[in-house]
C-alpha cells in the first residue's frame, strides 16, 4: 500500500510503498477511500507535539471498507463503509478523558495510506447521505466541536453562541452544530473573506478580531453571548470575559494563541462565569456526534480535496491558514 510517513520532524512527508496491514484480535483492516488533515498534524511535523515518535503515518480521520477482520472479530463488519473513531482509551468516566488516552495517527499508524489497522470497537458506519471526502472531514473536529458545544458548553436552542477563528475545521463543525440546534451564531476571524463565508452558511454576524474593538462592537449590537466557542485562546480571553453575559460559559478546545492576556477575574465571579475546558470526546459523544449528523442531514464544509502524493502541499495551505473547512486526501490506491 502507499502511505506518506514522517521520517523526522521538521522534514516533508515521504510516499512510500509499505507491507499490507494484517489485524490481531479484536481488530480490522480499513480500505481508506479518504483522510483528512487536522491542526495536530501539522504540530507534530514541527515537533511540536508531546510524545512524537517517528518514523510514523500521520492522519486520525479515515473513511473506508472494512476489507479484513482479524481473530474473534465480527464478520458482520465485512465490506462495510466506515469511519473511524480516532480517540482511543478514553475510559470509564465521561468527565474527562483516562491518562492511557490516545489519539490516531502517532505513535499508532494513522490514515495518511491506502489502509489502516483499527480495533473493531472505533468502527462506525458511514452516514448514507456523505460523500467518501466529506465522510472522511468529520471524526477528530466533529467530536470536539460536539462536545464543546453541548456536552462542556450545554448549548440550547434560542441561545448566542460566539465561534472564534472561523475557518478552522472544529469551529465551521461548531457554527454547522449550533445553527442545527437553533442557536444564534456570532463568528470572530481575521479574514472578512471567512467572515463573509461564514454568515452565507447562517451566522448572524462576523468581526474581524485584527481590530481592537471588536468585542464592543459585539456589546452595542448584540449585548452579549451565552456561549464562547474557542481554539485560540491568548489575548482574546480577556474580551471574552467581558462579553459573556451573566452565567454565560467559555469553552476551549485547543491554545493556539498561547496562554490568556490579562483576566478580570472579579467579572468572572461577579458575572457566575463558566470557564470550561474541552478536548476530543467520548465514544457516547462521537455516537451522538453522528446521530446528529445524520438526523439533521448535515455536510461538512470541504476546502480543498488533494491526492495523496500532494500532502505536503496539504500541510502547507494549513501552515498558512488559508482554509475555510476541512482540507481531505483521497487515499485509495
Amino acid at each position: 500500500m502507499k502511505a506518506l510517513v514522517l521520517r523526522e520532524v521538521k522534514q516533508s512527508l515521504q510516499i512510500e510503498q509499505q507491507p499490507d496491514l494484517e489485524p490481531g484480535e479484536g481488530e480490522v483492516t480499513v480500505r481508506l477511500h479518504a483522510a483528512a488533515l487536522n491542526r495536530r498534524d501539522f504540530w507534530i511535523t514541527k515537533g511540536m507535539y508531546p510524545g512524537i515518535r517517528t518514523p510514523v503515518v500521520l492522519g486520525s480521520d479515515g473513511a473506508g471498507v472494512v476489507a479484513q477482520v482479524g481473530p474473534t472479530g465480527d464478520d458482520l463488519w465485512l465490506n462495510q463503509e466506515v469511519i473511524i473513531n480516532p480517540g482511543w482509551e478514553w475510559g470509564d468516566h465521561e468527565a474527562a478523558q483516562h491518562r492511557e488516552f490516545h489519539i490516531l495517527g502517532m505513535p499508532t499508524q494513522g490514515t495518511f495510506a491506502g489502509r489502516v489497522v483499527v480495533p473493531q470497537k472505533y468502527l462506525h458506519r458511514k452516514p448514507r447521505h456523505l460523500t467518501w471526502e466529506e465522510a472522511a472531514a468529520i471524526p477528530l473536529a466533529a467530536v470536539t466541536a460536539y462536545r464543546a458545544l453541548f456536552v462542556q458548553g450545554c448549548l440550547t436552542a434560542g441561545e448566542r453562541v460566539l465561534i472564534s477563528g472561523i475557518g478552522g475545521g472544529v469551529a465551521v463543525f461548531a457554527l454547522q452544530f449550533a445553527l442545527a440546534a437553533d442557536a444564534e451564531v456570532l463568528v470572530t476571524s481575521s479574514s472578512d473573506e471567512k467572515i463573509k463565508r461564514a454568515i452565507g452558511l447562517g451566522a448572524v454576524a462576523g468581526y474581524n478580531y485584527a481590530a481592537d474593538d471588536w468585542h464592543e462592537q459585539v456589546k452595542s449590537e448584540h449585548g452579549g453571548v451565552n456561549i464562547v466557542i474557542d481554539g485560540a485562546c491568548g489575548n482574546s480571553y480577556g474580551k471574552f470575559v467581558d462579553l459573556a453575559l451573566p452565567g454565560g460559559r467559555i469553552v476551549h478546545y485547543g491554545a493556539t494563541a498561547g496562554p490568556p492576556g490579562s483576566i478580570d477575574f472579579f467579572t468572572v465571579f461577579w458575572k457566575q462565569l463558566h470557564l470550561i475546558g474541552s478536548t476530543m470526546g467520548s465514544p457516547d459523544d462521537f455516537q451522538a456526534m453522528i446521530d446528529m449528523v445524520e438526523t439533521k442531514q448535515i455536510r461538512p464544509v470541504l476546502d480543498r480535496v488533494y491526492k495523496l502524493v500532494e500532502g505536503n502541499a496539504a500541510l502547507q495551505r494549513m501552515a498558512e491558514s488559508k482554509q475555510f473547512g476541512k482540507i481531505v486526501l483521497k487515499t485509495l490506491d
